[in-house]
Order: structure tokens, then sequence, then C-alpha cells
């Protein structure tokens, strides 16, 4: 535990900076570096605690954050001014820290709602799903018909949520973007969560509902329906006739009851956004602490947002049960990087403005403080984007580091339930899964605590552990799933939420 007293924290006795606790101002004395600081530097930011000539490796976390653009002198604010990207060889050691998981038993439990055919949910919804974006308005009319108190007869329904999109046309009906699309409505027409799912179309896009049944493995029934627009005979008609077949649907969704059953049917989404200098020193960590605890209770944990590891992918590889499973990992590294060339963009254009606001310089420094939120454990897989995640454990899902389309590819593998990290300030929701948010600093669970449900801030102010804040989180997710609403749910977050990756040319 870091002690009260320390203006700076050290991650590791090898690197060549420290972290401000607070504001430091030139001329202070960082007594435990023996070094003056030379300029002001901001909360969160680094201090450099030796010299170091143009060209040289810097290191955090003992590992590679970039290299020195000019010389920087100890004391030093190393930043965008002074920190580049630079290319350099990982060792990738395929397996080489795998090791046994011991698991828990007999596991923690909460209170889930276990389906007909056996599958655990932490939610009680009904979704209706667009093919098109054209059908997205009469999606919307469908749901708001159920906001204004028509549920009051099913106290069992957490809700009718509609979730849209703007693409469905206009694309190679054969290409990766359809697929990916159809990838993920397939996911949420099947997701747990969701007690009947009905699914509207225009009727001439693209995106076909036969089209999209047939890819997905999908057979109508009482609880999956689907209609389109232009068979109906227009918009008020169709959204006259949503509510008719949601309304036949919700005495059956009613039903559900929660009952005790084990941890191992938790599968939780790993986010961060708006992350700071503190994100890789409090709330990541804590949050790989509790995704340690779930692993060892037979739960799933998915880490993902490629462009986000990039940098740190050889931490991951060292974990993989097998050499496969981490070229795997590999195969999806090279895949952004040939994307973001055509794009004629590159790797490091991520941190985004207010990542580097809150003291992150590079990718390298960003990706190996995200990768934390992953734990030590075992990676036992690797899937592509909204791919039904069917491993226990820790695994990896490929997706952009762009938080709503990564969390929206998680959901459709199965995720329900989201544990979001951010320094900057996050107001995210993620239906039908429970989103939680984690504060890295407690200057911004102060500023923003209606939106924020733990804070890990506590860690750097000196008053709690990892470990301390990572059991916090486990019994939190436990009460979660068991249907205690997150901070999101209360204000209503989850369905302008829902943002499926687009892929390929728009026609």
């Amino acid at each position: 535990m870091l002690t009260r007293t320390s203006l700076t924290i050290r991650l590791h006795p090898n690197d060549d900076v420290v972290i401000a606790r607070q504001q430091l101002l030139r001329g202070t004395l960082l007594a435990e570096e023996s070094v003056t600081v030379a300029g002001l530097v901001p909360p969160g930011h680094k201090v450099a605690t030796r010299a170091i000539r143009t060209g040289e490796a810097v290191r955090r976390y003992d590992q590679i954050i970039g290299f020195a653009s000019r010389d920087i002198a100890p004391g030093e604010h190393v930043h965008l001014n002074n920190l580049a990207m630079g290319a350099f060889e990982r060792d990738y050691a395929f397996g080489a820290d795998a090791k046994p998981t011991r698991h828990v038993d007999p596991p923690a439990t909460f209170m889930g709602i276990v389906r007909a055919d056996g599958r655990v949910a932490t939610r009680n919804y009904i979704g209706i799903l667009s093919t098109v974006n054209c059908s997205a308005t009469v999606v919307r009319g469908i749901a708001d018909h159920f906001s204004r108190g028509a549920l009051a007869a099913f106290p069992n329904v957490d809700g009718v949520v509609a979730l849209t999109h703007g693409s469905g046309c206009g694309m190679d009906t054969r290409g990766e973007g359809m697929q990916v699309l159809q990838r993920t409505l397939g996911g949420y027409a099947r997701h747990a969560n969701f007690a009947g799912v009905l699914i509207v179309g225009l009727g001439c896009e693209a995106n076909q509902i036969s089209a999209l049944l047939g890819a997905q493995g999908l057979q109508e029934g009482t609880l999956l329906r689907t209609f389109s627009i232009q068979d109906t005979g227009g918009t008020a008609k169709t959204i006259a006739r949503g509510v008719e077949i949601v309304s036949e649907m919700l005495p059956a969704a009613n039903v559900a009851k929660r009952a005790p059953v084990p941890a191992s049917h938790i599968v939780v989404g790993l986010q961060c956004g708006g992350s700071d200098g503190y994100s890789g020193i409090t709330a990541n960590p804590a949050l790989g602490a509790a995704v340690d605890l779930l692993v060892r209770h037979g739960g799933t944990a998915i880490l993902s947002e490629t462009p986000e590891i990039y940098g740190a992918e050889h931490l991951l590889t060292r974990r993989a049960v097998s050499r496969d499973v981490g070229e795997k990992l590999i195969a999806r590294i090279k895949w952004w990087e040939d994307y973001t060339a055509r794009e004629r963009g590159e790797m490091n254009n991520n941190p985004s403005p207010g990542n580097k606001a809150g003291g992150l310089t590079t990718i390298l420094e960003k990706s190996l403080g995200a990768v934390a939120k992953g734990g030590t454990t075992n990676l036992v897989d690797v899937y592509q984007y909204a791919e039904a995640v069917t491993a226990k454990g820790f695994v990896y899902m490929d997706t952009p580091g762009y938080d709503p389309v990564s969390a929206t590819g998680q959901v459709a593998g199965g995720a329900n339930m989201i544990v979001f990290t951010t320094g900057r300030g996050s107001a995210y929701g993620c239906a039908p899964s429970p989103s939680l948010k984690l504060s890295t600093n407690t200057a911004l669970w102060t500023r923003q605590e209606e939106d924020i449900d733990l804070n890990c801030g506590e860690i750097a102010d000196g008053t709690a552990s990892i470990a301390e804040l990572g059991e916090r989180l486990f019994r939190l997710m436990l009460e979660t799933a068991s249907g205690q609403k997150s901070k999101s749910e209360r204000h209503g977050y989850g369905q302008s939420e829902f943002v499926p990756w687009y892929l390929g040319a728009v026609m």
C-alpha cells in the first residue's frame, strides 16, 4: 500500500520516471528520488528521475513506453515535448508465464435468472433490434410505448429497450462488414439477458431478416419475432404491431425469478475510457485483482480494445495456455497494423487528447496500463469481434478501442456485465448488461460520484490496497449480477450505446 506522505509513485525499481500524486511545482524536492522538480508537473504526469539521452528508451512498469525525443534532465516533466514512439522488438515468449489456476470450491454465488434452456441472466429485458437504420425510428417508437408506465403489471421485467444502429444497407451483402453486423445482431438476439426479442426491418435493405436468421442459425418462435415496415404497411401500423407483439411477450418474461447460482455464470467485459496517468496504477490493477478472483470462482472475463493493448501484447502472449492461442492474438495485432496503414493512420493516433491531458503520452504507455485490467491468470482463448465466448477464464476479443463499439462486441459475445474504468470521467451504460464504472482518482470521484460506482483513487491516496479494492469490486459485481442497479442504470443509460463495428465501403 502506498503511504500518504509520498509526493510521487514509483512503480518499479528500474523505471526512469515516477508519477506525480499531486501538482508539483518547480523546486519541489522529491526526497525518495533525490531529485528536484524542474517545472510544473500536473497530477498523474511523469517526472524523470535520471538523465535520459536523445533516443534512449524510457521505462515505466519496467517496460518501454517510448523514446526520448531530446535530452531529458532529472526532475523534468516527461510528456509530449520530449517523449515519442519508436520501434522495438517484443519477446512474445508464448506461454512462459502460464500457470495452473487454483479454483475456489465451492464458488461464490449470486442471484441469477435461469432460463428454460439453462442459460443464466443478470437482467430480464425484452429487446427490439433494427436490421437497418431505416427501421430505427419505429423500433424506438415501440420501445417508447413501454417507458410510460406500461410495465407496472410486470415487475420482474427490467425494461423494453430499443437497440438501433446506423448501417444495414449500402454494403456488400457477402462482405466482412455484413458478417460482423449479423454476428453482432445474432449475439444480442441470443443474449441470456433478453427474455424475448423482436427484430424489425424495412423490407428492402441489404441486411434481410431472412438472411440474418439463416446466417446466425436463429429460428422464430414465441419469444423471437420478426417483421418489416413494408409488409406491415407504414410507420404507425408498424409501431402498433410491434407494441402488440411485445405485449404478448411480457407475461412469459415476467415469470422469471432469481435464484442462487455459481459465480461461474458471470461473463464480464473489461473496458477503460477517458484513461489518465493513474489508470494503470489504481483502477485497472484493482479490476485485474477482481478478474483474478472471478476466474478462480469459475467465471469469465473478456479483455478487448486491440489498439489499446498495442505494445503490451507480449505481456499477454506470455500468459497464453498454448502457442496457438498466443499466435491468434498476434494475428489480430498484425491485422490492425495493416488496417491502420490502409486507412493512412497509425497505431499511435491513440491516446486521445483527454488521455494526454491526464498524463498518458504514447500508446505504449496507455497499453501497459490497460492490460492490467486482465489480471494475472492464463489467457485461454482469443475471439474475433462479436464471436460467442464459450471458454471459461480470461479471454481476449478483438475490438476497436472506441468504448461503445468495443462493449457492443463483448455483449454480443455473451458478456452479462461490463466494468469500465475511467480517469477523466465517463457517463456510459450498456443494455441489456449492467455497467459498473470505476474512478482512477479521488478528485474524479468527488466531482462525478453520481456516475461512478467505486472509487479506486483510494489506492493512490494510500488508504487502501489493490487487493482490498479488488475484493470490494468482486463483491460489487456479485451484488450487481444479483439485480442491484448500477449508477448508469439508474440514469437510464444503455440504449444509445449500442454501436456495432462498421467495416467496409459505404455504397
